[in-house]
């Protein structure tokens, strides 16, 4: 049997066969003659999300699909975050956000509410999925609010139609001189002073927030200092996958992801988690994660926070409240990792943490909200469980 990793090395699983298809039929074949079917991405989720021990399908073979009708664009779902913003920015279009890493593709980022910070996640922008179902069947699904943030269960995805703006310039800025008492004090100004707003920690005194303001833009004083040289999120690394820094202007996709798409993003060898944390109670859960730095900083390479709005997908971690989103980039230490996510899970149990379902968590899906209603849509797509995980 063939095997299959991720991106990280963290994950691995042997799929009886790895099909790719080469048109919408013939996939649609491939579909109604396995018990069970998993589309393979960019392999960047940490969690199983792909998993399979049934036929494991890339769409990298089919044709690729770039239509623009208007405000809105019809693309492959399998096309790259990176591929699509190039093409739209050679057409005067964009993305209303873009995540951290612009190497994932359409269909993973969505199906997995995908996100950058200020803004909803990239799902929002869903108009309409073309999907091959548990059938056989091609369906296109308009009403997208259980469609969109789907985790893989309700089909393949071939096409996905998504709203768009049009381009605009972004300046990024990496800022000294915050500190605790000036976060938490300040916490809706400083993620309200730019267009998408990060702050990087390691849960002591280390505190970096970078800002990508849009151009024109009227800039909002917080009486800190511009860095002067380039800076990587984790201290110390090399800057030279990192996008172009120091209030320099350039076009949204090459301002809003933090990592290029030419370089290895992030740290590389890392694990990763994240949960989203109503914003009300945003500050009570800095205050709880501070208290375990002894924890969690022996084996963190560096957390984000970000801002994400509230939306009604529902199976998205920002379903109906605006959320603090509190990500955590482990070193790749595996038993020592879980041991922490333990800490830092039954810390914050009572402010219902939403993970992101494409990273590491100990909280069975069936926590979110949504899960009954999501699984009764499952059961009516996909009766046989087709695109469930391994038996």
């Amino acid at each position: 049997m063939p095997t299959v990793r991720n991106w990280a090395g963290n994950l691995s699983f042997a799929p009886k066969t790895i099909c790719w298809p080469r048109s919408v039929n013939e996939l649609r074949e491939l579909v109604t003659g396995h018990d069970r079917v998993k589309a393979i991405g960019t392999g960047h989720s940490f969690s199983s999300i792909t998993a399979t021990d049934g036929a494991s399908v890339s769409l990298a073979g089919l044709p690729p699909v770039f239509q623009v009708y208007g405000d809105s664009v019809v693309v492959s779902a399998a096309m790259t975050l990176g591929e699509l913003a190039v093409r739209l920015q050679r057409v005067g279009l964009a993305l209303h956000t873009m995540p951290s890493l612009p190497h994932v593709s359409v269909a993973g980022a969505i199906a997995t509410g995908t996100h950058g910070s200020g803004t909803g996640c990239l799902s929002t922008a869903v108009r309409m999925l073309t999907l091959v179902d548990g059938r056989g069947n091609l369906r296109e699904v308009s009403d997208v609010d259980g469609w969109t943030v789907s985790l893989g269960l309700l089909g393949v995805v071939t096409t996905v139609e998504l709203a768009v703006v049009e381009t605009f310039d972004v300046e990024q800025t990496v800022w000294d001189g915050l500190t605790w008492p000036r976060l938490l004090n300040g916490l809706a100004e400083i993620f309200a002073s730019a267009y998408s707003v990060s702050v990087f920690t390691d849960w002591r005194n280390h505190l970096s927030l970078w800002t990508k303001r849009r151009t024109g833009d009227w800039p909002i004083e917080l009486g800190l200092h511009p860095a002067l040289e380039r800076r990587h999120p984790v201290a110390g690394l090399s800057t030279y996958g990192c996008t172009e820094q120091l209030g320099i202007r350039g076009p949204w996709h090459q301002r809003l992801p933090h990592f290029r798409l030419n370089a290895t993003p992030s740290v590389g060898d890392e694990l990763q988690t994240e949960y989203f944390v109503p914003m009300t109670r945003a500050v009570e859960a800095l205050d709880r994660l501070r208290a375990l730095s002894d924890t969690i900083t022996p084996v963190l390479a560096i957390s984000e926070l970000r801002t994400v709005t509230a939306d009604s997908l529902w199976l998205s971690p920002a379903y109906r409240r605006d959320c603090l989103a509190i990500h955590f980039t482990w070193h790749n230490l595996p038993d020592r990792v879980q041991a922490a996510m333990a800490v830092v899970e039954q810390t914050l149990a009572d402010l219902d943490p939403r993970p992101h379902p494409a990273k590491l968590s100990l909280r069975p899906p069936d926590h979110h909200p949504n899960w009954s209603r999501f699984a009764d849509l499952v059961r009516k797509t996909d009766p046989g469980g087709k695109f469930g995980g391994p038996a």
